[in-house]
């Protein structure tokens, strides 16, 4: 459990950073080409995880055994899952629970990230030889 300590804190870290992107992107999308929020989230979430798996190939899981290529196509795999459960709790969340659509996004990417995301990246895509 103490190695796994470390691995988890870059993969939040990494999100964070990656989230800044995603979130600048849907923002962007939302105010200035006046997409709806769900639409906005799917473009963002490309844009984030561009960065995340350059992060997490470099620096959240560097010594993990995958090559890059399979990791690129696990990642691109993961991360569809990861843009359609992005995509759908933003939807619900805002036009359902109509929740303002950055806390909404805010609430599902904690979410996502945790439940989904660092447990598919860690022993999927970049296969970490990291063991709790």
């Amino acid at each position: 459990m103490a190695k796994l300590l470390p691995t988890f804190a870059r993969h939040q870290a990494g999100s964070l950073i990656a989230s800044a992107v995603d979130f600048s992107t849907m923002i962007a999308g939302v105010r200035l080409l006046d997409l709806h929020p769900a639409v906005a989230t799917a473009g963002g979430a490309a844009a984030g995880a561009t960065l995340n798996f350059l992060l997490g190939r470099y620096w959240i899981f560097p010594h993990g055994r995958a090559t890059a290529g399979g990791s690129a196509l696990r990642y691109a795999l993961v991360s569809l899952v990861s843009l359609l459960l992005n995509t759908c709790g933003e939807y619900v969340l805002v036009s359902w629970a109509r929740l303002q659509y950055v806390l909404a996004r805010v609430i599902v990417a904690i979410a996502v990230s945790i439940v989904w995301n660092f447990p598919m990246q860690r022993g999927f895509v970049y296969r970490s030889v990291i063991t709790p």
